[in-house]
């Protein structure tokens, strides 16, 4: 149905501008089919009123008593049409319920507010905001919340994951940060916290979360499936977290995002005036405070621990990361224990080797320890090789070595040159003029050298005579030579 404005609009389209039904619909953003109806109609009506009589119905009569039967109790539409039947009903089951429908009074949920003392409970739970950059790669961003449930003190830690490791850390954060513990956590029923909720029994906890428990000395309370109410004060602290703190702001790396979350929750979300407590939460927090746990004196070991084989290459593959160890350790099966920051290796109970945990994809993560070690071995191996081969080139080299030692700082440099040196001149060179050295008290290799080049550039032993001219131009006749300066005198 068009307005009195759209159908002038087409009129004038049509008689004055001369334009098709197909230009007009466009101009106007018509149905084609809507602009040719109102072009031939020669004025604007209105869609008649629909007919005052309406259809009846079987229900009709009953309608009364069924609103008087809603006003007093909560009946089923089931309910309502046994006792329509008794009173006479024999219409449809499907008519009912459609009536019910349309004139049962809504119900809103009625919760209890909750009353908690200084110290006595906290609300934990997950929350996620998209991905985040990590190096070169993009990773899901979590945070875990926890709000104290008398002052309204805010915690939050932003996480690449929502694992046990993390889990526990997170925990162990909170309480540094509160400096003390309250006497209960209500938490959700994630698999970190909650391994099963069977009906009409007690929830199944975790046993590294209730040993976790037990260490810093509070008790786990688990929501019942599917009431977020149960903890609100925490879902509506994870929804603050979201508008206050995320929201608009420049996800572009993880590593400045915690530090921004700290100095966030100092001067913004534990500052400002709750809305239901109308005080701010710092204020609170300095009354519930002493009413906290202290902590224990040693953390608890939150780690993931499970087998690892380190590869021939002194790797251990973690997350699609490679970690090095010493190469003592290349092919073990070592204990891996998995922090939410770091990550240690043991064989046994000997700490291997200890790494920053990566959460970056496919990260060659090395300690130089561990390949100066493996240089070191290699380099050991290279010289004992060279060292071997240099005692084998005369009977004089083990002294002449001992000597060398003794006066050279650079021992290997020497003995590797003059290796080197049997390789150009030969074995049988090199064992003689190591015997000249050492009777001459000459130790380096740089004498070795000498003495090789010297005696390379003595003149060639003598070979056959080669005739260039004719034989009989060498028929020379000479003298007897004269003797007598020879002969004694008498």
């Amino acid at each position: 149905m068009i307005d009195y404005q759209i159908f002038c609009q087409i009129r004038q389209l049509r008689d004055e501008a001369q334009l098709t039904i197909t230009q007009i619909a466009d101009q106007l953003g018509l149905h084609w089919q809507t602009a040719s109806k109102w072009a031939k109609r020669p004025r604007y009506e209105r869609r008649k009123a629909a007919a005052a009589r309406r259809r009846t119905s079987k229900l009709d009569a009953f309608k009364p008593a069924i609103q008087r039967l809603l006003a007093t109790h909560a009946y089923s539409a089931t309910q309502l049409f046994a006792r329509l039947r008794e009173q006479g009903y024999d219409g449809r089951y499907t008519i009912l319920k459609t009536y019910v429908r349309s004139v049962r009074p809504p119900r809103a949920a009625a919760f209890l507010t909750l009353h908690f003392v200084p110290g006595q409970c906290a609300q934990v739970d997950w929350g996620s905001w998209g991905s985040i950059r990590v190096g070169n790669t993009r990773r899901r961003l979590s945070f875990f919340a926890l709000v104290l449930c008398h002052s309204r003190q805010l915690y939050v830690k932003f996480t690449l994951g929502q694992s046990q490791e993390q889990w526990l850390a997170c925990h162990e954060h909170a309480f540094e940060y509160l400096g003390g513990v309250p006497a209960e956590i209500m938490v959700d029923n994630c698999k970190t916290a909650v391994l099963a909720r069977p009906a009409g029994a007690a929830p199944v906890f975790n046993p590294t979360y209730v040993d976790f428990a037990r260490h810093y000395g509070f008790t786990i309370k688990a929501c019942a499936p599917r009431r977020p109410q149960q903890k609100g004060r925490v879902e509506n602290g994870v929804g603050y977290i979201k508008k206050n703190f995320l929201a608009g702001l420049d996800l572009g790396d993880f590593a400045p995002l915690n530090p921004a979350a700290r100095v966030w929750l100092d001067t913004v979300a534990n500052v400002r005036l709750h809305g239901e407590t109308q005080r701010r939460p710092v204020d609170l927090f300095q009354e519930e405070k002493p009413q906290l746990r202290p902590l224990p004196g040693e953390a608890y070991d939150a780690a993931l621990i499970r087998p690892v084989r380190a590869t021939n290459r002194c790797r251990v593959v973690i997350e699609t990361n490679r970690y090095s160890v010493p190469p003592a350790w290349a092919g073990q099966l070592l204990t891996l224990k998995l922090y939410a920051e770091r990550l240690r290796l043991f064989a046994g109970d000997r700490l291997v080797a200890e790494h920053l945990r990566s959460y970056e994809k496919r990260q060659d993560v090395e300690q130089p320890d561990h390949v100066q070690t493996l240089l070191h071995e290699r380099s050991e191996a290279r010289h004992q090789r060279l060292l071997l081969a240099f005692l084998g080139l005369a009977a004089s080299a083990p002294a002449y070595h001992e000597q060398l030692a003794e006066r050279r700082l650079n021992l290997r440099h020497h003995v590797q040159k003059i290796v080197a040196l049997s390789e150009i001149y030969g074995a049988a060179a090199i064992g003689r003029a190591l015997d000249d050295a050492h009777s001459l008290g000459a130790y380096s290799c740089e004498y070795i050298a000498n003495l090789l080049e010297q005696r390379q550039r003595l003149a060639p032993a003598p070979g056959a005579l080669h005739l260039t001219r004719a034989s009989d131009l060498l028929e020379l006749e000479l003298p007897p030579p004269d003797l007598s300066p020879y002969h004694p005198t008498p």
